[in-house]
């Protein structure tokens, strides 16, 4: 490796008031890789791992052309783009054969985090070819900041500067008619000039995209905040909302108590209603009406103030929605004068009116209204367009227009979209951003970012209530299929003792244990069994799935696991935590074959007291796998006298031990469908078979999970 040392010294005051000295030392190296195939330079001396590779070249050797680069290009967005149109980043059919710098890369971690980790992804898709080059460590591209000049104008400086490198390189490599383009892509204006200037080719997200072929659908991805084409709704009329305080000023009446901040959470019911919950009161703040919201959306980190006592008001109890309210709104004109609507008028003097009629003992709660957001809560929303905002002619031609989406969450405001595709989009499910929110504009402007499908079709549906919840959905990525066992289905507890696998654990293949489970179930994640003891006692024993043995901390699959939390089951389908050859597989207690599992193990005697207790990583091998129903016949049968169902037996009779001390120690019964058919049952016709085997057996496995959790505590 060669490398050169770039330092730079810092002085700073102290609390103390004396003075401290700074270096920071920087490590350059000359051997950072630019990555595309057609470079033989780099790969001859780029870094190798201890087997001697260097891994792959990520840029393809033959990237696509548009119009205005018809031999190929590369991009290389700057922070600006990531923010404002990461959903066009993400499409399929553009935006292959990226760069993204280091300097881009942390100063996107440092504005928002959920960006950054959706960057993340698509620099693990082969597919995308997205490639991270640590400009800042590269002799020719590092870029020290000067004197008085502000950290993002270094940064535009330092993408400039890598951009400049990445052509002269490629050029040099590969001569002037294979070279591609490299071009930056950036919606900061200053930052086209300069780069203009100095030979760069740099290009909007709109002007790229005008030379790509069948644009439309990405013109339509273009943050409206950033549209230079953006139509004026308002032009010169006075805005509609209060202005928003500074922060420094909002930051000095917190401090003070003056004001209060919080998260602003909308009524499911009443769209003209939010409450706040801040530490100086006991209950929440009421916030009502469009004016005090104040363009606020659910979720938002906001600062109010309160308001005169003579505008405290009662929360409304009536269900005030907004598509039904402002149905056959105009989208391509704002309210001059009436901002709020009459109808909106008249449903909160109803409610006014329904407040003075609760009687005295109802007292007024105070209100407040929304003077700052600190942190916007924005995410993408599934909705549709309303069709009384679209124009007649919507059906016709390809025209710019204005309307309305109604999200599915009634928490949150219409949204005004721009599109060419009004007549493709009636009647879909769509995914949109909100991108700005203006005074001067009665609702909140957004993109479109993709259709799901026909309104009311299950897939469309399925997907909008995925997306809705924030349920991870994507294919498992190859990093975290990685962190799978190579051998794949194949793989089997080592059959020595010796070998590592079984380090600390216990060899428990001897004993006759069972799962019961639903009916159909794969993910068998919990299995018991029990024996009677040479001492008269009962040994009991609940295994859960050890997924610590092929999840190991901190990597991928933990991490794609922590997001993910849960497998989420629908009607057709179910959303796996872990990659389905674990989850149904080789962290599933299947029987017959041999699992690693935790084992608690108790010695109990006659009563159910727990003698002795002890927990210890294992090896199990399930005898078999029983339905509720399969086990309650079994050991309803006597003519089955086998050790594995008088095991069962033995299990039932202490787990109903264990819930009559549990009852009469006080322990809450919870209202289940299945203990209201037993209810029912008792007051009519006797329980049914069916119906018996469900109590008996579930209640047989819930005890004894109960049991493990509650000694698992002791």
């Amino acid at each position: 490796m060669a490398a050169n040392i770039s330092s730079k010294t810092y002085v700073r005051s102290t609390r103390s008031g004396k003075v401290q000295k700074i270096v920071r030392e920087v490590y350059l190296r000359t051997d950072i890789p630019c990555s595309s195939q057609l470079c033989k330079a780099c790969l001859e001396f780029a870094p190798r791992n201890a087997a001697g590779q260097s891994q792959p070249f990520v840029l393809s050797d033959k990237p696509a052309g548009t119009k205005a680069f018809p031999c190929g290009h590369y991009l290389v967005p700057d922070t600006n783009a990531l923010l404002n149109a990461m959903d066009l980043f993400e499409q399929s059919s553009a935006f292959y054969d990226v760069i993204i710098l280091q300097t881009v890369l942390e100063e996107l971690r440092n504005r928002s985090l959920p960006l950054y980790n959706r960057l993340i992804s698509l620099t693990s898709s082969e597919e995308k070819r997205f490639y991270v080059f640590f400009n800042d460590f590269r002799v020719e591209t590092y870029v020290q900041r000067e004197v008085e000049e502000s950290v993002n104008d270094r940064n535009d400086r330092a993408v400039r500067m890598a951009v400049k490198w990445y052509g002269q390189h490629l050029l040099a490599q590969v001569g002037k008619v294979n070279a591609p383009a490299i071009v930056m892509l950036t919606d900061d204006q200053d930052n086209i000039r300069k780069a203009k200037k100095e030979g760069i080719d740099a290009a909007t997200l709109r002007q790229y995209i005008g030379t790509l072929a069948d644009n439309e659908s990405l013109l339509d991805m273009i943050p409206e905040s950033q549209n230079a084409g953006r139509q004026d709704l308002n032009k010169g009329a006075q805005p509609l909302y209060p202005e928003y305080f500074t922060v420094s000023r909002m930051m000095t009446g917190v401090k003070a108590g003056l004001m209060h901040q919080g998260i602003f959470n909308v009524s499911p019911y009443n769209y003209l209603e939010g409450s706040i919950k801040v530490p100086a009161f006991p209950k929440p703040l009421v916030i009502l009406g469009r004016e005090n919201i104040n363009r606020a959306v659910d979720g938002d980190v906001v600062v109010v103030e309160l308001l005169p006592q003579d505008q405290w008001k009662q929360p409304s109890t009536k269900i005030i929605e907004e598509d039904t309210v402002t149905k056959n709104e105009d989208a391509d004109a704002e309210p001059q004068q009436d901002f709020v609507s009459d109808r909106e008028k008249k449903a909160l003097q109803e409610q006014v009116k329904r407040t003075h009629k609760s009687g005295s003992e109802t007292q007024p709660q105070p209100t407040a209204q929304v003077v700052g957001v600190i942190k916007r809560n924005w995410r993408q929303y599934v909705g549709h367009i309303d069709p009384s905002s679209a124009g007649k002619g919507s059906s016709q031609g390809r025209t710019l227009e204005n309307v309305f989406l109604i999200p599915m969450d009634k928490k949150i405001p219409k949204i005004r979209l721009r599109t060419r595709q009004v007549s493709e989009l009636l009647g879909k499910r769509l995914l949109v951003t909100i991108d700005a929110w203006d005074r001067d504009s009665r609702h909140p402007v957004g993109h479109f970012v993709r259709s799901l499908g026909e309104l009311e079709t299950k897939a469309a549906e399925t997907e909008a209530l995925l997306l809705e919840w924030d349920v991870q959905y994507r294919p498992f990525p190859k990093t975290v299929l990685d962190c799978l066992p190579k051998e794949g289905h194949d793989w089997r507890v080592p059959t020595s003792t010796d070998d590592p696998g079984w380090r600390d654990r216990e060899d428990l293949r001897h004993l006759l244990i069972c799962s019961i489970d639903p009916v159909g179930c794969q993910d068998i994640d919990d299995a018991l069994h029990a024996r009677k003891l040479s001492n008269g006692n009962y040994e009991v024993g609940v295994h859960i799935a050890d997924v610590s043995n092929f999840v190991k901390p901190a990597n991928a699959m933990d991490s794609e696991a922590s997001i993910r939390g849960t497998t989420v089951y629908l009607v057709d389908k179910r959303i796996d935590m872990l990659p389905p050859l674990l989850g149904t597989d080789l962290c599933s207690l299947k029987p017959y074959v041999e699992r690693y599992a935790f084992s608690v193990l108790w010695e109990l005697n006659d009563n159910a007291d727990i003698v002795n207790v002890r927990f210890t990583k294992s090896v199990i091998k399930s005898r078999e796998a029983f339905s509720y129903e399969q086990a309650q016949l079994r050991i309803d049968d006597d003519s089955q006298q086998d050790e594995l169902t008088l095991g069962m037996r033995m299990l039932l009779s202490l787990s109903r031990r264990l819930k009559k001390k549990r009852m009469e120690a006080g322990a809450l019964s919870l209202s289940s469908p299945e203990v209201k058919v037993q209810m029912e049952s008792e007051t009519s016709d006797p329980i049914d078979v069916k119906t018996k085997q469900l109590l008996d057996t579930n209640s047989l496995v819930e005890e004894f999970m109960l049991f493990a959790n509650i000694s698992n505590q002791l």
